[in-house]
């Protein structure tokens, strides 16, 4: 079974606590699977360069609320979601401060924390975080590998080019063995070899059915390789609109009506995808029913 979740308002000039708290209440009460927040260090008032394209920053990054200071107020606020970022950047952190934190709020959740990490892709946030983007990849790929020290034994030691830690006590550790599921915003073919090889998850964009088939036989494909069964390893897709009350038109997407998107759901699984999840849109009470008659459908 796919597993379905939802993004938090946690962005936007809608995002408030209490719309934080109302989502996270209904998401428990009506079964979804998990909650979902992402991290913005900031919002430059000039033109950036998103990916090619460049232009002013879209408004909903004017506001982001903390990541994991949000997943941990939602903590307190539910009693079964499970609690993931997609992504934090992860770059712009120091991994052991990074990895206590999240040791600490999976802790404080009862072992409900999905780390989800990213390189990040502005310059005007590594410039404020005093990091070269020259250190994504084999940086990232190091930085994971320190998070991956400090959540196992005491005493934590690890010795590489970018970050070093001498032997020490570490704590607390995570409730879950071994520490949080790591999955990675990998979206270029090396860094989604990389994610593979590192027996990581994947956590790819929905830009469409040729790529996502793409993205994740490519994962596959990069596991099997490396003597990793892909079915180890999740695959959680972020879909960036909302499900819609009228059904769409052509074939069912994710983007389409509960009705539609219950249809192709074992078209998901099929390919790998072990959870999905969308954001609410606007109108907040209709989002959370339309998500209701997803999980209806789909239990």
């Amino acid at each position: 079974m796919v597993k379905i979740g939802l993004s938090l308002p946690t962005a936007g000039p809608d995002a408030s606590s209490d719309a934080i708290t109302t989502v996270a209440e209904a998401a428990d009460r009506i079964g979804l699977d998990s909650l979902w927040s992402f991290e913005r260090l900031l919002s430059p008032v000039g033109e950036v360069d998103m990916f090619g394209r460049k232009g002013p920053m879209p408004e909903i990054y004017h506001t982001v609320y903390s990541p994991l200071e949000t997943l941990a107020y939602v903590a307190g606020r539910t009693s079964r979601v499970r609690l993931g970022t997609s992504v934090i950047v992860a770059l712009l952190h120091n991994p052991v401060a990074l990895a206590r934190s999240m040791a600490t709020l999976d802790q404080l959740s009862g072992g409900r924390l999905i780390a989800g990490l990213g390189q990040g892709w502005m310059p005007q946030e590594f410039d404020a975080a005093g990091v070269d983007m020259a250190r994504q990849g084999a940086g990232f790929g190091e930085f994971i590998e320190a998070m991956r020290a400090v959540w196992g034994p005491d005493p934590v030691s690890f010795d590489g080019k970018f970050y070093s830690i001498t032997p020490s006590k570490v704590n607390p550790k995570p409730a879950q063995p071994g520490g949080p599921p790591i999955i990675v915003g990998a979206s270029t073919p090396a860094s989604i070899r990389r994610t593979a090889r590192t027996k990581l998850g994947l956590n790819p964009l929905w830009f469409g059915w040729e790529s996502l088939e793409s993205s994740i036989g490519a994962f596959h494909t990069a596991a099997r390789d490396a003597g990793i069964d892909p079915a180890e390893l999740p695959v959680v897709v972020r879909v960036n609109q909302p499900l819609s009350a009228a059904p769409a038109e052509g074939d069912a997407t994710p983007v389409g009506s509960p009705d539609q998107v219950a249809e192709i759901l074992p078209r998901l699984k099929k390919l790998g995808v072990t959870e999905i999840f969308w954001p609410l849109g606007s109108d907040i009470d209709q989002g959370l029913g339309l998500m209701e008659r997803l999980v209806d459908q789909t239990r």
